[in-house]
């Protein structure tokens, strides 16, 4: 199993897995916060288009996660999946250009080399999701949106191979910016988003000896830097900032292969 980003961050989230035994290949989009053209762009240059898509997972409605996924379904076919209150909010009831499968939380959905394990989460949508995959040997745990830790996250990301955490902003860089004091209010609330130090409290709860590859996601241009995202989960394993990709808004980050 390997994953990449085609980018991350208020701009537009995407995350690709893939999975292979034999001669199969299962590729899953989670989030397409983009413009069909330039999710074509970004799924060309990590080598595959929307075609060869088994299936699409929409984490919420958000724009930067929802994107086009109305209309990359409706042009190539490619199954949705989602919760019924993403798919509520998005607002499209009688969309039947491409099948639309209702996931709950603690299911599991079998996708060809791939198993989807979407677990709730507390954000500022109508029904969100975050999400585990598997394909049988190794897990990959994805958050991108959440405003705060509970046992029930804790507990849904235990065990993993890879994880990509959500480093939305450094605290103190928010409560310092010219954001409105009503989107500090709602980016530190507990349905808003993960800060540098959440985040690493969290790594800190899920980190065990098998675990390889972790990631720092949807950083603020404006309230954080990659390093400082970088150096607090580093400080978690030990090991250098250098070692700790970041998934850039622009470029994401390129295949990371659990083996």
């Amino acid at each position: 199993m390997r994953f990449c980003s085609l980018g991350s961050g208020s701009g537009g989230n995407g995350t690709l897995i893939e999975a292979s035994q034999g001669i199969t290949r299962t590729r899953v989009l989670v989030d397409c916060g983009f413009s069909l053209r330039e999710l074509t762009r970004r799924l060309e240059r990590a080598g595959t288009s929307p075609a060869e898509l088994d299936a699409v997972f929409i984490t919420h409605e958000h724009g930067d996660h929802a994107g086009c996924v109305l209309t990359l379904a409706a042009k190539h076919r490619v199954p949705i999946y989602t919760s019924r209150g993403t798919w509520r909010a998005i607002g499209q009831a009688d969309f039947d250009a491409a099948p639309v499968h209702f996931v709950r939380s603690d299911e599991c959905i079998a996708l060809g080399d791939l198993e989807l394990q979407p677990f709730a989460v507390p954000h500022d949508a109508q029904e969100p999701l975050q999400l585990r995959a598997t394909d049988g040997w190794r897990r990959l745990g994805l958050i991108t949106d959440i405003g705060s830790l509970t046992p029930f996250v804790t507990a849904a990301l235990q065990g993993c191979d890879a994880l990509l955490l959500e480093c939305n902003h450094d605290e103190a860089l928010l409560q310092a910016s010219s954001y409105p004091a009503s989107l500090k209010r709602r980016i530190l609330g507990s349905h808003g988003h993960l800060s540098n130090a959440s985040a690493a409290e969290l790594l800190a709860q899920c980190r065990h000896e098998r675990l390889r590859h972790v990631v720092a996601a949807h950083l603020s241009a404006q309230n954080n830097t990659p390093a400082l995202a970088a150096a607090a989960l580093a400080a978690i394993l030990g090991c250098s900032a250098r070692e700790i990709p970041v998934a850039d808004q622009a470029l994401g980050f390129d295949w990371l292969v659990l083996n």
